[in-house]
């Protein structure tokens, strides 16, 4: 009986020492779920598992968010490796770390550890365990907050750190759901617009007056508050922002108003959700991202009074402007034609509404920048793409012509409604 015991006591020293712990502490190692797609459903929190802004670029850090099974949510299971629907890229940990808090993001598919997953059960939920360094997906500090970061750490039985997997294709959820209920989105109605295209416009539903630059972090909810307070409400260039929200971060439900400096400043991907100016000032929002692969969305919402332009791409990378309404503007869009670093910039224009408005949007053709259109709406006349050819900081850009040509400005008369 002793020496069985001596050889349990070695074989449990073992597992510590080549890190068959995790098995050990974790709970009995069980088959993983049967291929297929699903969502991951955080059992701390009941908000599932993103890619912010459905992003398709490389080294996007995922977040927690409330469910809804839409692009970005949907995760395809086959052979351990979890691969995001919409991008195809495979959920891993960054640099290939066995470091607890290390960052979980998507990336290209390999056949690294560091991409493949294993599932121990836990009650009705799993947890999912990275191959590499035997460490559990979790919730940066636990949170239980929409826009809370994804990352790897020690696996215990914290709720943060197990998940349901929730069938995506409409079948039965085989796993109870969560009863953690997620904060709702503020439902607002919005004011009524008129027939020259000024749409409807939301009310707010308080004020706040802020004086300096709110740094929110990955996420942050306005509750459809009124926010203004900083600058001069004019053109002045070099105005501090109103917000700024970090690398694959989302800002939503915001009422912006004069003056509000320099709006938003994303530096890095980014999601701006049913955002609204009444006055834009320096500009709306400026997007400044380094790499090439940062995606910005523009979800839903408004902007009025821009006298030279709304949204300024200073970075590198894509941004795509979906179900916007935008009035009395010089331009929609200018991707920088005479920044300190020059980049290949380009914007996806889709269900893009413009009234008194000059012109959608400035590239640099020169740079190789593009611009595509979709469902756009014009009331009036305006120009939709106007091409640039680049200079370094310190020189004016040269307008170089306008209109679609299928390399630069991409877009048919189909895709373009005058009123």
């Amino acid at each position: 009986m002793r020496r069985r015991r001596r050889l349990a006591l070695s074989l449990a020293a073992a597992l510590v020492t080549s890190g068959g712990l995790v098995a050990v502490l974790t709970g009995t190692a069980s088959a993983a779920p049967a291929n297929g797609s699903y969502t991951l459903v955080n059992a701390g929190s009941g908000l599932c598992a993103t890619v912010p802004g459905a992003s398709t670029g490389d080294g996007v850090q995922l977040v927690q968010t409330a469910c809804a099974g839409t692009a970005g949510q949907v995760f395809a299971l086959s052979g351990g490796q979890l691969k995001a629907a919409h991008s195809g890229k495979c959920l891993g940990v960054r640099d290939a770390s066995t470091s607890a808090g290390k960052a979980v993001q998507q990336e290209s598919c390999t056949s690294a550890a560091s991409q493949t997953w294993q599932f121990t059960a836990s009650g009705s939920n799993y947890r999912i365990v990275n191959a590499n360094g035997g460490k559990c997906l979790n919730v940066k500090d636990n949170s239980t907050s929409s826009g809370a970061l994804l990352q790897q750490n020690s696996c215990d039985s914290v709720a943060t750190k197990q998940w349901t997997l929730r069938p995506a294709n409409g079948g039965g959820d085989p796993d109870p759901t969560p009863t953690v209920t997620p904060t709702a989105t503020p439902t607002v109605t919005p004011t009524s617009g008129g027939g020259d295209g000024s749409g409807p416009w939301p009310s707010d539903t308080g004020s706040v007056h802020q004086t300096v630059t709110r740094n929110v972090g990955t996420f942050f909810d306005g509750g459809m508050k009124r926010y203004y307070g900083i600058g001069d409400g004019g053109q002045g260039e070099s105005q501090d922002p109103m917000f700024v929200v970090a690398n694959g971060g989302t800002i939503q439900n915001v009422i912006i108003d004069a003056p509000a400096g320099d709006g938003i400043h994303c530096e890095g991907s980014c999601t701006i959700k049913n955002v609204w100016w009444n006055d834009v000032g320096e500009d709306a929002a400026t997007f400044r991202s380094s790499s090439s692969s940062a995606r910005y969305l523009v979800d839903g919402g408004g902007a009025k009074s821009a006298s030279d332009k709304v949204f300024q791409h200073n970075g590198a990378g894509t941004l795509t402007i979906r179900d916007f309404q935008v009035h009395s503007a010089g331009k929609l869009y200018r991707a920088c034609g005479n920044c300190s670093t020059s980049y290949q910039r380009h914007v996806v224009m889709d269900g893009v509404t413009a009234r008194s408005t000059k012109v959608l949007a400035g590239i640099n053709t020169n740079w190789g920048d593009t611009a595509r259109f979709s469902r756009i709406t014009v009331y009036g006349s305006a120009v939709i793409c106007e091409k640039y050819r680049g200079v370094p900081k310190g020189s004016e850009p040269t307008k170089i012509g306008e209109g679609a040509d299928g390399v630069n400005c991409l877009y048919s008369p189909s895709d373009i409604t005058y009123r």
